[in-house]
């Protein structure tokens, strides 16, 4: 011990100084030379090229960003982790203190050519240029992705549609032989971390993603892919209080100016104003509607509202005209026929004419004995046979005036009981046109 100090303090010192470098993470590195290689990270790191590489994904979803209606492009945001093995890299965890986890650049490996055949812009995801390499050769890479997609969009049950949309990742150029691509986690276990990281924006809500995997063949070779089908559903509360419910005001209240009695000139005025203020309303929400290649049912609800508007329009001058009829000509027999007693029967509307005679007698009997008693009354000198004549004349003149009145009145009640079955009969179209449009639109809401 005396002889060879230097020797003997050099071997008690070795193994501390070996123990404290082989505690650092560039230590690990350092034995692992192949990161020198320059060809490393461009080789498919197997030892046997018969051998795939089995690469693992596992997709969360954490927000929908916007989902384009007319260009059928949707915008999200969530975090992929891919895993591979590196058979080339591996260590002793016990020499190295331990460590059987480190980080690397991403440029210093290999690493899987995957994409998102979907996407349709190029991608603006964050940078995280690292990853962890295991001490089994696992790698695993954390990265967040931004991914502008397409989607094949249905607005038919707008604005309480659902939309699926498809993210494929796969491998662009090795083929199944040489990458597998398989899903880390079902769709349940999927839908559940996603639902519980998923950050509500805007009109969507996530219902759930679907997983699968399967093979692509083109051109004699096949690809191996993993699929999310993401389903979200709208949020149509800002759509039912700022359209639908408006909307739906404005048909009730025409519908209910169809009780304005038909001779007076304001329900033609007060239906005008209604069509106005709903042609409005469309104008101005006109920006609330997708716009899309499909035409929603709501679209078609409106639409068909704004047509019996309109018409109901037509019927209320078509009625002024009748009523207007009665100053020059009777009700055509057809029409008697027709309307008045067919129509009317199936309408249920009782069309005889109950006329107050009595009262019409005694008021024109009132009105024009007073003008023409003053006219042919008895002067002094005349004989008993011209009053007698006077007298006669004036009944005979009374009787005439009555039969015209009552003809009159006759004529103008039956054109009034001909408008009155007609508009009651555009009201019951009416009612049965937007309740069959309400009940259909409801159904395929609900469907």
């Amino acid at each position: 011990m005396t002889k060879f100090p230097g020797i003997f303090v050099i071997c008690i010192l070795a193994p501390v100084m070996t123990y404290s470098e082989s505690c650092g993470f560039y230590d690990v590195i350092k034995n692992l030379t192949i990161l020198t290689d320059p060809l490393f990270h461009d080789v498919r790191p197997v030892k046997d090229t018969r051998d795939s590489t089995v690469v693992t994904l596992d997709f969360t979803l954490y927000a929908v960003l916007d989902l384009d209606m007319k260009f059928q492009t949707l915008k999200t945001f969530g975090w992929l982790d891919i895993k591979w093995e590196n058979q080339y890299l591996t260590w002793d965890p016990t020499q190295f203190c331990g460590i059987s986890k480190i980080s690397v650049g991403t440029s210093s490996v290999w690493r899987p050519d995957l994409f998102v055949y979907e996407m349709t812009d190029e991608d603006k995801s964050p940078s995280v240029d690292f990853l962890y390499v295991l001490n089994d050769g696992q790698n695993i890479r954390l990265k967040p992705m931004m991914i502008v997609s397409t989607c094949g969009i249905d607005t038919f049950k707008f604005p309480f549609d659902t939309q699926t949309c498809s993210l494929t990742f796969g491998s662009f150029m090795h083929p199944v032989g040489e990458i597998v691509v398989r899903a880390e986690e079902n769709s349940s276990v999927t839908t559940k971390v996603s639902k519980e990281a998923f950050a509500s924006k805007g009109d969507w809500s996530l219902v759930r993603i679907d997983v699968e995997s399967h093979n692509y063949s083109h051109r004699g070779s096949e690809w191996s892919q993993v699929v999310y089908k993401i389903t979200i559903e709208r949020t149509p509360s800002h759509y039912v209080v700022n359209l639908i419910i408006p909307a739906c005001f404005l048909v009730m209240v025409d519908l209910a100016s169809m009780f304005i009695p038909m001779n007076s000139g304001e329900r033609l005025g007060f239906k005008i104003t209604v069509v106005l203020g709903f042609s409005v309303l469309l104008l101005i929400l006109n920006d609330l509607l997708p716009s899309s290649q499909g035409t929603p049912i709501l679209d078609v609800f409106c639409m068909v509202c704004l047509i019996v508007m309109i018409t109901s329009i037509v019927d209320a001058i078509f009625i002024s005209y009748l009523l207007q009829q009665s100053e020059y000509r009777s009700v055509p027999r057809w029409v008697r026929i027709v309307v008045l007693k067919h129509l009317a029967r199936i309408l249920a509307i009782n069309t005889k004419v109950t006329n107050d005679d009595d009262k019409n007698e005694e008021m024109y009997s009132t009105r024009d004995t007073a003008l023409q008693t003053s006219t042919f009354a008895s002067k002094e000198g005349d004989s008993t046979e011209a009053e007698v004549l006077k007298r006669i004349l004036l009944e005979m003149l009374k009787i005439r005036q009555m039969m015209n009145t009552t003809k009159k009145e006759e004529r103008k009640s039956e054109w009034f009981m001909v408008a009155f079955v007609l508009d009651r009969f555009f009201l019951v179209l009416y009612v049965l046109t937007v309740l069959t449009m309400l009940c259909v639109v409801l159904i395929v809401w609900s469907g």
